[in-house]
């Protein structure tokens, strides 16, 4: 009777069966009884999520009202939305939501004590509910018991918005309204829509109420306890070069940094499964198994075996899973201060050093870019790579300024031993199509020496262009590569190349030079 009458409270007079909190099992099984998945040969659940293969950005919005008029960072990331077409949207997937089956999730982000965020979680399919189980903190059941939910999800894929009633931008939404602490999400299965929006209310909640660095990042912890933090882009090497077997993970994605510890908002991961083989990430590989979910693969014809080349649906498949599966978790998912942190970037014009090491200022202005290049599509005339800048490395997610993250990183980084390195993934010896990229085997050279502190007497070069300290030599990377302009036969297409980068990244600052002091603004390039 308490279940219902919590249901009560947000509004839910339920017609149908309410699940509550149902175990791994029961939520598979409940799936395959609704023919929503499918069983693969390593146990794992395959799940469509139909119309929508990734996150809709352009139908994120926040709800504009006294608590957040003045606090947001709005314009084409944050868009607005009025609390009273709120209210309406609400009443009308409370009313859906009533007439289904429904599965509830008690769940909760941040795995440090003082920062736990309570959240209750309403799905119309088991498998959705299964996504949160595996991606937030699970409570004991004890905890269950006297469970109070802070926040709530509201989740209703078969909802579709009517833009004319509703005031949204087309059937999808996702809605955050930080007053009546509530996310609706409609017309859109991409459980993604899930785990970002709580990464977003905590992007709102941590640096402008608690002051503690909320962070797009993957961590890790070394066996002396060293922390190491990983910033970068979709195909930087983000998952993979934090996935270390001499390691432990602390989490692959999302995490806060107060005065004292870096930690994880998640239980779970939700790793790309593209071009996936037991090869080249194990850990990934073999954590997919009975209880993971996989989104929107395909098999190889006539057999239950996943094709993780295939990506006739989308590229962006995606497999969710407790962080437990993977060997080597750290529990709880806590380290100290970082020892260092690592900005990754996959610069496809081939003009960036493998490794540099950033002042302060260096290291807050390239925060605040959040650069990385896609190599040249297979779009008509287009031949260039393209770049991206993304602000923190997470710009999609950001409800508050980028300056204000940046000012957080500064603060933490100004008088202290905290080591940042600009590692580039991407192309050496001339631009994509023309030199070729970096090894792996050598990426992971360069960060292991520096976790091993192997470059503290290693004499640094100034790059002429970025201002970068590049070293002279690291133990298992041949030295020639460590400049990339050494690497160039044509010296002159370097230097025009590099600073075609240069007024690239000077370009897309202007936008946030007002905000930035004098110490942000020499951390750029010279052009």
């Amino acid at each position: 009777m308490e279940y219902l009458e919590s249901l009560k409270n947000i509004g839910i007079i339920p017609e149908k069966e309410v699940y509550w909190n149902l175990s791994v099992p029961q939520l598979i099984s409940q799936t395959l009884k609704k023919n929503q998945g499918v069983i693969t040969s390593s146990g794992a659940l395959a799940c469509d999520t139909g119309e929508f293969t990734g996150r809709s950005p352009k139908d994120k919005y926040i709800v504009l009202d006294d608590k957040t008029k003045d606090s947001i960072w709005w314009g084409e990331v944050n868009h607005s939305f009025l609390p009273e077409d709120f209210e309406r949207l609400y009443d009308s997937i409370i009313t859906h939501l009533s007439g289904r089956d429904m599965y509830v999730r008690d769940a909760y982000a941040c795995a440090k004590p003082e920062y736990r965020l309570n959240i209750k979680v309403i799905t119309e399919t088991p498998w959705s509910n299964l996504f949160v189980n595996n991606l937030f903190l699970r409570p004991t059941e004890k905890e269950l018991e006297t469970f109070q939910h802070e926040w709530l999800i509201l989740n209703a894929p078969e909802f579709k918005a009517n833009p004319e009633i509703h005031k949204t931008r087309q059937h999808n939404f996702t809605i955050i309204n930080f007053t009546r602490k509530i996310i609706l999400i409609g017309g859109s299965a991409y459980t993604g829509e899930i785990k970002k929006g709580i990464f977003t209310v905590l992007n709102y909640l941590l640096p402008h109420e608690k002051q503690v660095l909320s962070m797009h990042c993957s961590a890790n912890i070394g066996k002396d306890g060293d922390t190491s933090v990983f910033f970068g882009l979709s195909g930087t090497g983000k998952t993979t070069l934090s996935a270390d077997p001499s390691r432990k993970l602390i989490g692959d994605d999302e995490h806060g940094w107060d005065h004292e510890s870096v930690f994880n908002f998640e239980g779970g991961c939700y790793a790309k499964c593209v071009n996936l083989s037991k090869e080249k990430e194990p850990q990934i590989f073999s954590a997919i198994r009975s209880g993971t979910l996989l989104e929107n693969v395909r098999f190889f014809e006539g057999t239950d075996n996943v094709d993780y080349d295939n990506v006739s649906v989308t590229e962006n498949t995606r497999a969710a899973y407790p962080i437990d599966f993977i060997d080597n978790a750290v529990h709880p998912s806590i380290g100290k201060t970082p020892d260092h942190i690592f900005f990754l970037t996959c610069d496809a014009f081939g003009v960036l050093p493998p490794i540099s090491k950033l002042s302060v200022g260096q290291a807050m202005y390239h925060f605040i870019s959040g650069y990385t290049a896609k190599v040249a599509g297979t779009e008509a005339g287009i031949t260039e790579p393209q770049t991206t800048f993304s602000a923190c490395f997470g710009k999609p997610f950001l409800p508050l300024h980028p300056t204000k993250y940046a000012e957080l990183l500064g603060k933490k980084l100004k008088g202290s031993n905290i080591n940042v390195w600009l590692i580039n993934t991407g192309w050496s010896g001339g631009a994509y199509g023309t030199g070729e990229r970096i090894k792996l085997a050598y990426t992971r050279a360069m960060i292991s020496a520096v976790l091993e502190n192997r470059l503290q007497h290693v004499d640094f070069v100034q790059d002429s262009v970025f201002g970068l300290q590049i070293p002279v030599e690291c133990e298992g990377v041949p030295s020639e590569i460590l400049n990339p302009k050494n690497t160039w036969t044509d010296q002159a297409a370097y230097d025009e190349k590099a600073q075609h980068l240069a007024s690239q990244f000077v370009q897309n600052f202007k936008s946030f030079e007002s905000f930035a002091d004098q110490e942000i603004l020499s951390g750029g390039p010279l052009i």
